[in-house]
């Protein structure tokens, strides 16, 4: 692998990696920027909104900073309202952005056309892409494992859960490398003794959280995460019953791009699985998606706090003492 292409969340991998690309997750890339906050701040000065989405403004000025990544796949619909004005942006800095669309009503034929025109783009074959899903397989089943230990065996962290699963979106750049690591971490987790029973177990919800140590202040106040919604769904484990599904089908069963009514479908399961006692419902200032809180508090019979966030940084003292409070009526 060598071209580096850009993605501005989950995209079918598989289709870059038969092409020989390196995929590059620019929302990863930011978050973990030794500054993501002068990142943003930087995209502010070069004219986008106070009033706009951080992880937009950080991506934005990540790719600007970072040249050599000349190609950039977009998803213009199931994800961000504002991508089409960043393709935009990064058209005008001189980007070959590639559109890839999650059809609405999870159409399979629909989404088999976008996966056609996404392989064409780069230059891949379907059938080599097939065949990498069929290599990545061993991969999302030790995802798979890492996230039993997490909610079965209490052995993993909320905090190291939501890290790996959320870095499968590009596996780092390097599949290999990260499977490697991952296989490491796993017969190091199935060494530690069981956590003691937590105050409550909890699930957290919504697009990965821009504090970057909510996990933690959880677990310090005695909680349990044991279930990441949307980094899970980035991960793409395996089916429960061991079956296999095509590319088209996998990324069909993908809850994160399309309507709410099958992300609660998926969550009420998890919910029951994973014996969660509360839920935490992150949003993101001035996301479309803080509309489906009413939806998610509706459907899903639950305690549930929803926590709004901007900025890259630690969970405010405000947000501390609602969590705090949270806990102490789910005991």
């Amino acid at each position: 692998m060598n071209k580096q292409v850009g993605i501005t969340t989950t995209v079918p991998v598989e289709i870059l990696l038969a092409a020989g690309c390196t995929p590059v997750d620019l929302n990863n890339r930011f978050v973990s920027d030794p500054d993501p906050a002068g990142l943003v701040r930087e995209a502010e000065e070069l004219g986008l909104s106070r009033t706009l989405c951080a992880w937009i403004k950080g991506i934005y000025a990540w790719a600007l900073a970072h040249p050599e990544l000349d190609t950039i796949i977009a998803i213009t619909q199931g994800d961000c309202s504002n991508t089409h004005a960043l393709m935009e942006l990064l058209t005008l800095a001189g980007r070959r952005v590639i559109p890839f669309d999650f059809p609405f009503g999870r159409d399979a034929e629909a989404l088999q056309t976008q996966i056609e025109r996404l392989a064409l783009a780069l230059g891949a074959d379907l059938a080599k892409a097939e065949s990498v899903r069929q290599e990545l397989a061993p991969l999302r089943k030790d995802l798979a494992r890492l996230d039993e230990l997490t909610w079965r065996e209490g052995k993993v962290s909320g905090h190291e859960n939501h890290i790996w699963l959320v870095s499968s979106s590009d596996f780092d750049g390097d599949p290999g490398d990260f499977g490697e690591r991952l296989k490491a971490f796993l017969a190091q987790a199935e060494t530690r003794p069981p956590r003691g029973k937590a105050k409550a177990r909890l699930g957290i919800l919504g697009v990965p959280t821009i504090m970057d140590d909510l996990h933690e202040r959880l677990e310090e106040l005695g909680a349990a995460v044991v279930y990441n919604e949307v980094p899970r769904q980035f991960a793409m484990l395996p089916p429960a019953d061991g079956s296999e599904l095509s590319l088209v089908e996998q990324y069909r069963r993908y809850t994160y791009p399309y309507d709410v009514f099958h992300r609660m479908d998926d969550i009420k399961r998890e919910v029951k699985r994973r014996r969660l006692d509360g839920l935490v419902h992150y949003t993101q200032s001035f996301c479309f998606r803080q509309m489906q809180d009413m939806v998610l508090r509706d459907g899903l019979k639950l305690p549930m706090l929803t926590l709004e966030g901007d900025r890259v940084g630690p969970v405010d003292a405000r947000t501390r003492l609602r969590l705090e409070a949270f806990i102490d009526v789910l005991r």
